[in-house]
């Protein structure tokens, strides 16, 4: 069944089929991860934000956040929430006492492979359209609602994604389909009900007729780290040391010493300030100034880990503000109200301050070492 995401018309038709085919199962366009967020839309409510942050798991919480506010407010807009008729298909499957099958790819791993196949500047091009689509709000007629009901919305947004960034055409199309059509032909039974968006039956149809299997490890691999990424995490603040050493081996224990405080000031400084425009509490500012001097020589942790623990500590959020975060988000004010998001919105500040910081430092040092 090639279905409408959005469509309230095939969320119906999922269960008058599967009441009509009986099948023996039901395969469905689903992760584990994604079905327990359609299942348990009040999941924030059980969030425990100590692990978030322990595991260091901010930044996998903001993008889920970003996500869910974005089907949150199309729900609102369509009258049914985006994936309804998936989540449909497992109850009315649980309701014949058939057995339903999650048989999409772990969306995590769809991110990785997707993010990985960007270039820097492509990866720059989509946070910056990620971070303006946030608060944008465009009004919609009568006639686009009545559209975007009648089509399959989320593969026609991954369509003109991939248009606009053809890396992710293979990860968030070619590669889905054929993960899909696997496990579709993997599932136990010899009559099967599968539901998937109907921009996936063509990809799909050519796998299954074609009889050839597909190795899904290959497609669940987490693309390894870049060799460049690790050089210079750990290059640049050997090489920042190394130029400090330099000067107090040339010019003696003052210049060391100035240099430390030049760099405690280049990196602490702007970390602070955008602790500050965070409308952090005033023990996060002091934490940003004090811990950026540190993190940014090491790559094992960043200021914006540091500043959302004492965040957190000093400005635990309250259970109703959880169960309010979808909505808060789509708004600047709520953004600042709500102290869950506000630890958030602290850790990508400090986070970007701590950078801006490190690079600041940075031609600083150089500057001393050429005079």
């Amino acid at each position: 069944m090639g279905t409408a995401h959005v469509s309230r018309e095939s969320t119906e038709l999922v269960r008058r089929v599967i009441e009509h085919v009986n099948p023996d199962g039901v395969c469905i366009e689903l992760d584990t991860g994604r079905y327990e967020a359609l299942a348990k839309p009040q999941r924030f409510e059980q969030l425990d934000l100590r692990q978030v942050l322990s595991n260091r798991q901010l930044p996998t919480l903001f993008a889920n956040l970003l996500l869910a506010s974005f089907q949150h407010a199309l729900g609102v807009k369509l009258g049914v929430r985006p994936g309804a008729e998936l989540l449909e298909g497992a109850r009315a499957a649980e309701a014949i006492g058939k057995p339903f099958h999650l048989c999409d790819r772990e969306v995590r791993i769809t991110l990785r492979r997707a993010w990985a196949a960007l270039s820097f500047w492509k990866k720059a091009m989509l946070a910056g359209a990620l971070a303006e689509s946030l608060f944008a709000r465009p009004e919609m007629s009568e006639d686009d609602l009545r559209d975007l009901r009648e089509r399959d919305v989320m593969t026609q947004l991954l369509e003109e994604l991939a248009k606009a960034f053809p890396g992710l055409k293979r990860v968030l199309i070619d590669e889905r389909d054929a993960y899909l059509a696997e496990r579709i032909r993997q599932a136990p039974g010899a009559r099967l009900v599968a539901i998937v968006g109907a921009g996936h039956i063509a990809g799909l149809a050519a796998h299954l007729e074609s009889g050839e299997t597909v190795a899904l490890a290959p497609l669940e691999e987490l693309p390894p780290p870049s060799r460049w990424t690790g050089v210079l995490a750990w290059g640049i603040p050997a090489l920042i040391l190394l130029g400090v050493a330099w000067l107090g081996y040339q010019r003696g224990i003052d210049e060391v010493e100035a240099s430390a405080l030049q760099w405690v000031l280049a990196t602490g400084t702007p970390t602070a300030l955008a602790a500050a425009a965070s409308f952090a509490h005033p023990a996060t500012v002091l934490a940003a100034f004090l811990a950026a001097p540190i993190t940014t020589l090491s790559p094992l942790i960043g200021a914006g880990h540091v500043t959302a623990v004492v965040q957190a500590y000093v400005r635990p959020p309250f259970v109703r503000e959880l169960s309010s975060v979808l909505d808060d988000l789509s708004s600047w004010r709520g953004l600042f109200r709500n102290r869950l998001l506000r630890i958030l919105l602290v850790f990508v500040a400090t986070s970007f301050g701590g950078m801006l910081g490190m690079w600041l430092g940075v031609s600083q040092l150089v500057a001393r070492l050429v005079q």
